[in-house]
């Protein structure tokens, strides 16, 4: 996790993500202040469960780097690997920071650096970009102009992954900026907002999905609440956990929560209003996992 060393609604990444607000009245001072509050929340609500959690701080001049998508890291057959991903905006490209980066490497020295391509002006952030199914080697990834088609087929072919690739829209008619609003892939469970898929290709994701897991699928209005921007995380007893903000917890159903209890020892959520308000995102967005 990354602590905000500021945070506010980024004016640059507002045209490809339909979820954040624009800024309102309130001082930016105000907005820090209670996304940092809710960053601790959450924080403290993992660590609770015995999820072990590692921080670094984040740059003043980076409003999103409380949502980090910049980099990823990868135990395969023993090798140790950390992806650098080329990022959409300007402001989102400062968000690699040379100490993380260092610090990361030393624990993943297999480094990988795909930033060239933003000379390109092509973009692939991350987990955000391509929701991994690390057991069965498959990469599941909506276009959008952070997720460019070609580099989610070359980091396909660099990781001996699966490509299922699928257009999405929002409620605007827009692409899904990122994936990882739209899915999640836990260990026996994964979940789905269908309807934000075209109708095209509806039917071929959810037959990859269910080829391994069970599939709970969520609406339009769980889309915006965030129910797709979850995670599994794993406590020190090595029970398991799906993560998610208290307003994604609030718009699941009552089966739903029951399907999910079937699956995972408890839901840890916390709120974040603020966090999803004007940053877009929400719990999933806020954890790089680190294996």
């Amino acid at each position: 996790m990354i602590e905000p060393a500021s945070f506010y609604a980024n004016p640059e990444t507002m045209d490809t993500n339909v979820y954040q607000a624009s800024e309102d009245d309130t001082p930016r001072e105000e907005i820090f202040k209670k996304a940092l509050a809710e960053f601790h929340d959450f924080k403290g609500a993992l660590k609770e469960r015995g999820v072990k959690v590692t921080t670094f701080k984040g740059l003043a001049q980076c409003p999103d780097m409380v949502f980090p998508n910049c980099l990823s890291t990868h135990r395969d057959g023993g090798a140790a690997k950390l992806f650098i991903y080329p990022m959409h905006n300007e402001n989102r490209q400062a968000e690699r920071d040379p100490k993380m980066i260092d610090a990361l490497a030393r624990e993943y020295p297999l480094v990988e650096d795909w930033t060239h391509y933003e000379a390109e002006g092509r973009a692939l952030e991350s987990t955000a970009s391509i929701v991994m199914d690390r057991v069965n080697k498959i990469g599941y990834a909506g276009r959008s102009a952070r997720t460019d088609e070609g580099l989610v087929q070359a980091w396909c072919a660099d990781m001996g992954y699966e490509a299922v690739i699928f257009d999405t829209h929002s409620h605007t008619g827009k692409p899904v900026y990122h994936t990882d609003c739209v899915m999640w892939i836990g260990t026996t469970l994964t979940g789905l907002c269908t309807g934000s898929l075209v109708e095209d290709d509806q039917a071929r994701v959810l037959e990859h999905l269910k080829q391994n897991r069970a599939v709970i699928e969520f609406d339009e209005a769980q889309l915006r609440a965030f129910c797709g921007n979850a995670l599994e995380v794993v406590g020190e007893d090595g029970e398991q956990y799906l993560a998610m903000s208290s307003g994604a917890y609030d718009a699941l159903s009552g089966d739903q929560k029951d399907l999910i209890s079937e699956h995972f020892m408890d839901i840890i959520h916390a709120p974040l209003p603020t966090l999803e308000k004007y940053g877009g995102g929400s719990a999933r967005c806020m954890l790089m996992e680190l294996f």
